[in-house]
Protein backbone atom coordinates (compact mmCIF):
# COMPACT_ATOMS: atom_id res chain seq x y z
CA UNK A 1 0.00 0.00 0.00
CA UNK A 2 1.52 3.31 -1.11
CA UNK A 3 1.22 6.40 1.06
CA UNK A 4 -1.76 8.69 0.46
CA UNK A 5 -1.09 12.36 1.12
CA UNK A 6 -2.98 15.39 -0.20
CA UNK A 7 -3.23 18.78 1.46
CA UNK A 8 -4.97 21.94 0.29
CA UNK A 9 -3.61 25.34 1.31
CA UNK A 10 -4.80 28.85 0.39
CA UNK A 11 -2.31 31.47 -0.76
CA UNK A 12 -3.75 34.56 0.89
CA UNK A 13 -2.54 38.12 1.33
CA UNK A 14 -3.90 38.03 4.88
CA UNK A 15 -1.06 35.58 5.71
CA UNK A 16 1.52 37.77 3.98
CA UNK A 17 1.85 35.49 0.94
CA UNK A 18 1.79 36.23 -2.77
CA UNK A 19 1.18 34.10 -5.84
CA UNK A 20 4.33 35.40 -7.54
CA UNK A 21 6.60 34.36 -4.65
CA UNK A 22 4.90 30.99 -4.27
CA UNK A 23 5.25 30.14 -7.96
CA UNK A 24 8.92 31.23 -8.06
CA UNK A 25 9.82 29.12 -5.03
CA UNK A 26 8.03 25.94 -6.18
CA UNK A 27 9.34 26.11 -9.72
CA UNK A 28 12.83 27.33 -8.72
CA UNK A 29 12.62 30.25 -11.20
CA UNK A 30 12.75 34.05 -11.22
CA UNK A 31 9.40 35.90 -11.11
CA UNK A 32 9.07 39.69 -11.03
CA UNK A 33 6.05 41.10 -9.18
CA UNK A 34 4.77 44.24 -10.95
CA UNK A 35 2.44 45.22 -8.09
CA UNK A 36 5.26 45.49 -5.52
CA UNK A 37 8.33 45.83 -7.71
CA UNK A 38 9.97 42.82 -6.06
CA UNK A 39 11.88 40.07 -7.82
CA UNK A 40 11.63 36.55 -6.38
CA UNK A 41 14.70 34.62 -7.49
CA UNK A 42 14.91 30.95 -6.55
CA UNK A 43 16.93 29.76 -9.48
CA UNK A 44 19.59 28.35 -7.12
CA UNK A 45 17.08 26.17 -5.32
CA UNK A 46 17.80 22.45 -5.74
CA UNK A 47 15.48 19.45 -5.74
CA UNK A 48 12.97 20.56 -8.41
CA UNK A 49 12.79 17.77 -10.99
CA UNK A 50 10.24 19.38 -13.29
CA UNK A 51 7.95 22.43 -13.48
CA UNK A 52 5.17 23.08 -16.00
CA UNK A 53 1.93 25.07 -16.49
CA UNK A 54 -1.19 23.16 -17.56
CA UNK A 55 -4.35 24.78 -18.95
CA UNK A 56 -7.80 23.29 -19.33
CA UNK A 57 -8.76 21.44 -22.50
CA UNK A 58 -11.27 24.20 -23.27
CA UNK A 59 -8.53 26.87 -23.05
CA UNK A 60 -6.25 24.80 -25.30
CA UNK A 61 -9.00 24.56 -27.92
CA UNK A 62 -9.40 28.33 -27.80
CA UNK A 63 -5.62 28.68 -28.32
CA UNK A 64 -5.04 30.64 -25.11
CA UNK A 65 -1.27 30.78 -24.66
CA UNK A 66 -0.59 33.92 -22.62
CA UNK A 67 -1.22 31.94 -19.36
CA UNK A 68 1.66 29.57 -20.11
CA UNK A 69 4.05 32.41 -19.18
CA UNK A 70 4.61 32.00 -15.44
CA UNK A 71 5.39 35.65 -14.75
CA UNK A 72 2.44 36.91 -16.81
CA UNK A 73 0.06 34.40 -15.23
CA UNK A 74 0.78 35.14 -11.59
CA UNK A 75 1.04 38.89 -12.05
CA UNK A 76 -2.44 38.71 -13.57
CA UNK A 77 -3.58 36.79 -10.50
CA UNK A 78 -2.21 39.51 -8.20
CA UNK A 79 -3.70 42.36 -10.24
CA UNK A 80 -7.15 40.71 -10.42
CA UNK A 81 -7.59 40.91 -6.64
CA UNK A 82 -7.93 44.30 -4.96
CA UNK A 83 -8.51 43.39 -1.32
CA UNK A 84 -5.85 43.16 1.34
CA UNK A 85 -7.06 39.71 2.45
CA UNK A 86 -7.75 38.25 -0.99
CA UNK A 87 -6.94 34.68 -1.86
CA UNK A 88 -4.71 34.91 -4.92
CA UNK A 89 -3.99 31.20 -5.45
CA UNK A 90 -4.71 27.72 -4.13
CA UNK A 91 -2.08 25.05 -3.58
CA UNK A 92 -2.43 21.26 -3.62
CA UNK A 93 0.42 19.11 -2.32
CA UNK A 94 0.48 15.38 -3.07
CA UNK A 95 2.87 12.54 -2.25
CA UNK A 96 3.99 10.72 -5.39
CA UNK A 97 4.37 6.91 -5.17
CA UNK A 98 8.05 6.12 -4.73
CA UNK A 99 7.61 3.05 -6.96
CA UNK A 100 7.55 5.37 -10.02
CA UNK A 101 10.62 6.59 -11.88
CA UNK A 102 11.28 10.22 -12.81
CA UNK A 103 9.35 10.22 -16.10
CA UNK A 104 6.41 8.35 -14.55
CA UNK A 105 6.24 10.81 -11.66
CA UNK A 106 6.10 13.76 -14.05
CA UNK A 107 3.38 12.08 -16.14
CA UNK A 108 1.27 11.37 -13.05
CA UNK A 109 1.59 14.94 -11.75
CA UNK A 110 0.70 16.31 -15.20
CA UNK A 111 -2.38 14.09 -15.45
CA UNK A 112 -3.63 15.20 -12.02
CA UNK A 113 -2.99 18.86 -12.91
CA UNK A 114 -4.97 18.38 -16.12
CA UNK A 115 -7.88 16.93 -14.16
CA UNK A 116 -8.01 19.96 -11.84
CA UNK A 117 -7.70 22.42 -14.76
CA UNK A 118 -10.56 20.72 -16.64
CA UNK A 119 -12.77 20.61 -13.54
CA UNK A 120 -12.45 24.31 -12.67
CA UNK A 121 -11.25 25.97 -15.89
CA UNK A 122 -8.18 27.37 -14.16
CA UNK A 123 -4.44 27.28 -14.81
CA UNK A 124 -2.27 24.83 -12.83
CA UNK A 125 1.43 25.49 -12.27
CA UNK A 126 2.83 22.18 -10.97
CA UNK A 127 6.35 21.24 -9.85
CA UNK A 128 7.78 17.83 -8.93
CA UNK A 129 10.18 17.90 -5.98
CA UNK A 130 12.71 15.24 -5.03
CA UNK A 131 13.30 14.20 -1.39
CA UNK A 132 15.73 16.21 0.69
CA UNK A 133 19.16 14.68 0.68
CA UNK A 134 19.02 14.18 4.46
CA UNK A 135 15.39 13.08 4.60
CA UNK A 136 13.39 10.04 3.57
CA UNK A 137 14.46 9.18 0.03
CA UNK A 138 10.97 7.96 -0.81
CA UNK A 139 9.46 11.41 -0.24
CA UNK A 140 8.81 12.44 -3.85
CA UNK A 141 6.01 14.98 -3.98
CA UNK A 142 4.40 17.57 -6.22
CA UNK A 143 3.11 21.11 -5.62
CA UNK A 144 0.20 22.28 -7.77
CA UNK A 145 -0.47 26.02 -7.68
CA UNK A 146 -3.85 26.93 -9.21
CA UNK A 147 -5.44 30.26 -10.07
CA UNK A 148 -8.62 31.20 -8.24
CA UNK A 149 -10.16 32.53 -11.50
CA UNK A 150 -10.89 31.00 -14.87
CA UNK A 151 -8.59 31.52 -17.85
CA UNK A 152 -9.95 33.77 -20.63
CA UNK A 153 -8.31 35.01 -23.86
CA UNK A 154 -7.82 38.53 -22.45
CA UNK A 155 -6.87 37.60 -18.91
CA UNK A 156 -8.46 36.03 -15.85
CA UNK A 157 -12.23 35.71 -15.66
CA UNK A 158 -14.66 34.94 -12.86
CA UNK A 159 -13.88 33.05 -9.67
CA UNK A 160 -13.76 29.29 -10.04
CA UNK A 161 -16.60 27.35 -8.40
CA UNK A 162 -14.39 25.94 -5.66
CA UNK A 163 -13.76 29.50 -4.48
CA UNK A 164 -17.46 30.33 -4.17
CA UNK A 165 -19.05 30.69 -0.76
CA UNK A 166 -21.41 27.97 0.38
CA UNK A 167 -24.33 30.39 -0.05
CA UNK A 168 -23.54 31.01 -3.71
CA UNK A 169 -22.86 27.34 -4.29
CA UNK A 170 -26.22 26.43 -2.76
CA UNK A 171 -27.99 28.93 -5.00
CA UNK A 172 -26.29 27.34 -8.01
CA UNK A 173 -27.34 23.87 -6.89
CA UNK A 174 -23.79 22.85 -5.91
CA UNK A 175 -22.55 20.98 -2.86
CA UNK A 176 -20.69 22.76 -0.02
CA UNK A 177 -17.04 23.64 -0.62
CA UNK A 178 -15.91 21.00 1.89
CA UNK A 179 -17.49 18.33 -0.29
CA UNK A 180 -15.67 19.82 -3.28
CA UNK A 181 -12.35 19.16 -1.55
CA UNK A 182 -13.42 15.55 -1.10
CA UNK A 183 -13.98 15.32 -4.87
CA UNK A 184 -10.41 16.50 -5.44
CA UNK A 185 -9.10 13.93 -2.97
CA UNK A 186 -11.02 11.22 -4.80
CA UNK A 187 -9.67 12.51 -8.13
CA UNK A 188 -6.08 12.12 -6.90
CA UNK A 189 -6.75 8.59 -5.59
CA UNK A 190 -8.35 7.52 -8.85
CA UNK A 191 -5.67 9.13 -11.05
CA UNK A 192 -2.76 7.63 -9.12
CA UNK A 193 -4.24 4.14 -8.88
CA UNK A 194 -5.12 4.05 -12.57
CA UNK A 195 -1.56 5.07 -13.43
CA UNK A 196 -0.09 2.42 -11.09
CA UNK A 197 -2.35 -0.24 -12.55
CA UNK A 198 -1.45 0.72 -16.12
CA UNK A 199 2.24 0.38 -15.24
CA UNK A 200 1.72 -3.05 -13.68
CA UNK A 201 2.56 -1.87 -10.16
CA UNK A 202 0.63 -3.58 -7.37
CA UNK A 203 0.87 -0.66 -4.94
CA UNK A 204 -2.28 1.44 -4.42
CA UNK A 205 -3.19 4.54 -2.42
CA UNK A 206 -6.33 4.86 -0.29
CA UNK A 207 -7.74 8.17 0.92
CA UNK A 208 -9.70 6.50 3.74
CA UNK A 209 -8.48 6.57 7.32
CA UNK A 210 -6.44 3.69 8.73
CA UNK A 211 -9.41 2.65 10.88
CA UNK A 212 -11.72 2.55 7.84
CA UNK A 213 -9.14 0.45 6.00
CA UNK A 214 -8.94 -2.01 8.91
CA UNK A 215 -5.27 -1.24 9.57
CA UNK A 216 -4.27 -1.35 13.23
CA UNK A 217 -1.63 1.33 13.17
CA UNK A 218 -1.50 4.80 14.62
CA UNK A 219 -1.40 7.58 11.99
CA UNK A 220 1.85 9.50 11.82
CA UNK A 221 2.14 13.25 12.37
CA UNK A 222 3.17 15.47 9.46
CA UNK A 223 5.92 17.79 10.71
CA UNK A 224 6.03 20.16 7.75
CA UNK A 225 9.04 21.58 5.91
CA UNK A 226 10.09 24.05 8.61
CA UNK A 227 10.18 21.56 11.48
CA UNK A 228 11.78 18.93 9.25
CA UNK A 229 14.56 21.38 8.34
CA UNK A 230 15.19 22.09 12.03
CA UNK A 231 15.45 18.38 12.74
CA UNK A 232 17.83 17.83 9.84
CA UNK A 233 20.14 20.49 11.24
CA UNK A 234 20.23 18.60 14.52
CA UNK A 235 18.57 21.41 16.45
CA UNK A 236 15.93 20.97 19.15
CA UNK A 237 12.35 21.59 18.05
CA UNK A 238 9.59 22.31 20.58
CA UNK A 239 7.03 20.94 18.10
CA UNK A 240 8.79 17.59 17.90
CA UNK A 241 9.22 17.51 21.68
CA UNK A 242 5.51 18.21 22.20
CA UNK A 243 4.52 15.53 19.69
CA UNK A 244 6.81 13.01 21.40
CA UNK A 245 5.27 13.79 24.82
CA UNK A 246 1.75 13.49 23.45
CA UNK A 247 2.61 10.19 21.79
CA UNK A 248 4.09 8.85 25.02
CA UNK A 249 1.01 9.85 27.02
CA UNK A 250 -1.29 8.26 24.46
CA UNK A 251 0.72 5.04 24.54
CA UNK A 252 0.50 4.92 28.33
CA UNK A 253 -3.26 5.46 28.23
CA UNK A 254 -3.66 2.69 25.67
CA UNK A 255 -1.54 0.35 27.83
CA UNK A 256 -3.67 1.02 30.91
CA UNK A 257 -6.89 0.58 28.94
CA UNK A 258 -5.64 -2.64 27.40
CA UNK A 259 -4.78 -4.03 30.85
CA UNK A 260 -8.22 -3.09 32.17
CA UNK A 261 -9.96 -4.81 29.26
CA UNK A 262 -7.87 -7.94 29.81
CA UNK A 263 -8.84 -8.05 33.51
CA UNK A 264 -12.52 -7.63 32.68
CA UNK A 265 -12.25 -10.35 30.04
CA UNK A 266 -10.73 -12.78 32.54
CA UNK A 267 -13.44 -11.99 35.11
CA UNK A 268 -16.18 -12.59 32.56
CA UNK A 269 -14.62 -15.88 31.49
CA UNK A 270 -14.37 -16.99 35.13
CA UNK A 271 -18.01 -16.08 35.76
CA UNK A 272 -19.10 -17.99 32.66
CA UNK A 273 -17.20 -21.07 33.83
CA UNK A 274 -18.77 -20.85 37.30
CA UNK A 275 -22.24 -20.53 35.85
CA UNK A 276 -21.66 -23.42 33.46
CA UNK A 277 -20.41 -25.71 36.25
CA UNK A 278 -23.28 -24.92 38.61
CA UNK A 279 -26.04 -24.74 36.03
CA UNK A 280 -27.66 -28.01 37.06
CA UNK A 281 -27.53 -27.10 40.74
CA UNK A 282 -28.94 -23.65 39.98
CA UNK A 283 -31.90 -25.20 38.11
CA UNK A 284 -32.65 -27.56 41.00
CA UNK A 285 -32.52 -24.69 43.48
CA UNK A 286 -34.87 -22.66 41.30
CA UNK A 287 -37.42 -25.51 41.19
CA UNK A 288 -37.17 -25.98 44.96
CA UNK A 289 -37.81 -22.28 45.60
CA UNK A 290 -40.78 -22.31 43.27
CA UNK A 291 -42.27 -25.31 45.07
CA UNK A 292 -41.76 -23.68 48.46
CA UNK A 293 -43.29 -20.43 47.28
CA UNK A 294 -46.29 -22.26 45.85
CA UNK A 295 -46.82 -24.20 49.09
CA UNK A 296 -46.70 -21.08 51.29
CA UNK A 297 -48.83 -18.89 49.04
CA UNK A 298 -52.27 -18.44 50.60
CA UNK A 299 -55.32 -19.39 48.60
CA UNK A 300 -57.02 -16.62 46.72
CA UNK A 301 -59.91 -15.17 48.75
CA UNK A 302 -63.45 -14.59 47.69
CA UNK A 303 -64.17 -12.32 44.78
CA UNK A 304 -65.66 -8.86 45.21
CA UNK A 305 -68.94 -10.07 43.68
CA UNK A 306 -69.19 -12.83 46.24
CA UNK A 307 -68.41 -10.45 49.08
CA UNK A 308 -71.04 -8.03 47.83
CA UNK A 309 -73.65 -10.79 47.51
CA UNK A 310 -72.97 -12.06 51.02
CA UNK A 311 -73.17 -8.59 52.46
CA UNK A 312 -76.41 -7.86 50.65
CA UNK A 313 -77.96 -11.16 51.78
CA UNK A 314 -76.97 -10.47 55.37
CA UNK A 315 -78.48 -7.00 55.14
CA UNK A 316 -81.76 -8.33 53.67
CA UNK A 317 -81.91 -10.93 56.40
CA UNK A 318 -81.47 -8.21 58.94
CA UNK A 319 -84.27 -6.19 57.34
CA UNK A 320 -86.59 -9.15 57.39
CA UNK A 321 -85.82 -9.78 61.08
CA UNK A 322 -86.52 -6.14 61.93
CA UNK A 323 -89.85 -6.27 60.11
CA UNK A 324 -90.87 -9.37 62.02
CA UNK A 325 -90.02 -7.72 65.30
CA UNK A 326 -91.93 -4.60 64.38
CA UNK A 327 -95.00 -6.68 63.41
CA UNK A 328 -94.88 -8.66 66.63
CA UNK A 329 -94.10 -5.72 68.85
CA UNK A 330 -96.95 -4.78 71.37
CA UNK A 331 -98.57 -1.39 71.46
CA UNK A 332 -97.42 1.54 73.54
CA UNK A 333 -98.72 -0.11 76.70
CA UNK A 334 -96.76 -3.29 76.11
CA UNK A 335 -93.36 -3.65 77.59
CA UNK A 336 -90.51 -4.32 75.22
CA UNK A 337 -89.25 -7.84 74.96
CA UNK A 338 -86.23 -8.56 77.07
CA UNK A 339 -82.88 -8.44 75.27
CA UNK A 340 -81.07 -11.64 74.56
CA UNK A 341 -78.48 -12.52 77.05
CA UNK A 342 -75.95 -13.76 74.53
CA UNK A 343 -74.13 -10.98 72.58
CA UNK A 344 -73.07 -13.40 69.85
CA UNK A 345 -76.72 -14.17 68.97
CA UNK A 346 -77.57 -10.48 68.55
CA UNK A 347 -78.30 -9.62 64.85
CA UNK A 348 -75.90 -7.11 63.28
CA UNK A 349 -77.09 -3.61 62.58
CA UNK A 350 -77.05 -2.23 59.00
CA UNK A 351 -73.98 -0.12 59.85
CA UNK A 352 -72.14 -3.18 61.16
CA UNK A 353 -73.10 -5.21 58.13
CA UNK A 354 -71.90 -2.41 55.88
CA UNK A 355 -68.58 -2.15 57.78
CA UNK A 356 -68.15 -5.94 57.59
CA UNK A 357 -68.73 -5.93 53.83
CA UNK A 358 -66.18 -3.11 53.35
CA UNK A 359 -63.56 -4.96 55.41
CA UNK A 360 -64.09 -8.13 53.39
CA UNK A 361 -63.75 -6.15 50.17
CA UNK A 362 -60.52 -4.47 51.36
CA UNK A 363 -59.06 -7.86 52.28
CA UNK A 364 -59.70 -8.99 48.73
CA UNK A 365 -58.29 -5.75 47.30
CA UNK A 366 -54.97 -6.24 49.13
CA UNK A 367 -54.42 -9.41 47.12
CA UNK A 368 -53.82 -7.25 44.01
CA UNK A 369 -56.89 -8.32 42.03
CA UNK A 370 -59.03 -5.80 40.20
CA UNK A 371 -62.56 -6.00 41.58
CA UNK A 372 -65.40 -6.20 39.03
CA UNK A 373 -68.37 -3.88 39.22
CA UNK A 374 -70.98 -4.95 41.77
CA UNK A 375 -74.05 -6.66 40.47
CA UNK A 376 -77.22 -4.60 40.51
CA UNK A 377 -80.08 -6.02 42.52
CA UNK A 378 -82.73 -7.64 40.41
CA UNK A 379 -85.62 -6.05 42.30
CA UNK A 380 -85.93 -2.92 44.40
CA UNK A 381 -87.45 -2.70 47.82
CA UNK A 382 -90.33 -0.23 47.68
CA UNK A 383 -89.92 0.89 51.24
CA UNK A 384 -86.10 1.31 51.05
CA UNK A 385 -85.11 4.59 52.71
CA UNK A 386 -82.17 6.84 51.88
CA UNK A 387 -80.17 5.66 54.90
CA UNK A 388 -80.75 1.97 54.12
CA UNK A 389 -79.34 1.55 50.62
CA UNK A 390 -77.24 -1.44 51.57
CA UNK A 391 -73.44 -1.66 51.82
CA UNK A 392 -71.33 0.73 49.74
CA UNK A 393 -67.92 -0.15 48.38
CA UNK A 394 -64.99 1.99 47.51
CA UNK A 395 -64.29 1.98 43.78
Amino acid sequence: MANYHLTVKPVSRAAGRSATAASAYRSATLVYDRTTGQSFDYTRKRGVEHAEIVLSSAAAKRDINWARDRQALWNAAEIAENRSNSRVAREYEVALPHELNKAQRQALAREFAQGIADRYGCAVDFAVHAPHRKGDQRNYHAHLLTTTRTIEPGGLGEKTTIEWSDTNRRRAGLEPAAQEIEHVRALWERTANERLKALGIEARIDRRSLEAQGIEREPTTHLGPTVSAIERRGERSEVVQRIAEQTKAQNQERTVEHARLERESRQIESAILDLSGNLHAALLERDRQRSATKATTPAVGKSVTELQREGREAWLARRAAEKEREAAAPGPEKTPAPAKSREADRPLSPQELRRQGIEQWKAYREQGLKPPKPEKPQEKEQDRSRDRDGPEYER
